[in-house]
């Protein structure tokens, strides 16, 4: 339960600074690009990264703090950081079949998936047409 309570604090930190970044980003470069996705994509694959190969490479680095970082911190700033980082852990596996069947599923599903998303929201945002 422990755990738990430390994943969702850390995540509602990750969340909050997510928000500070877009905002922040659309204040300085604009909001016609949106720099804060890109920027927080980026900064969760470096943390990610960091973290768990610290975890891995030093046994002293306590389990619960891994999780609330990386599963709670950067899982709440963006979930991207773990699929960048799995999909080089499978090529860096020798299973780069895995890798890039991951990869491609993973980038054609969700960009389906946000077509198929914004298609069913125009459809119950339609107005009703009368009846005569």
């Amino acid at each position: 339960m422990a755990n738990l309570l430390w994943v969702c604090f850390a995540g509602a930190l990750g969340s909050g600074t997510r928000y500070a970044v877009g905002l922040w980003a659309s204040e300085r470069f604009g909001s016609a690009f949106p720099y804060g996705t890109l920027f927080v994509n980026i900064l969760g694959c470096f943390l990610i990264a960091l973290v768990l190969q610290t975890a891995l490479d030093r046994a002293a680095f306590p389990p619960a703090l891994r999780l609330a970082l990386a599963t709670g911190f950067v899982g709440g700033m963006t979930t991207y950081s773990s699929f960048a980082y799995e999909t080089v852990r499978l090529a860096r596996a020798g299973q780069r079949a895995a890798a890039l069947t991951n990869f491609g599923l993973t980038s054609v599903a969700c960009f389906a998936a946000v077509v198929l998303g914004l298609l069913l929201a125009q459809l119950w945002s339609a107005p009703a047409t009368e009846q005569p």
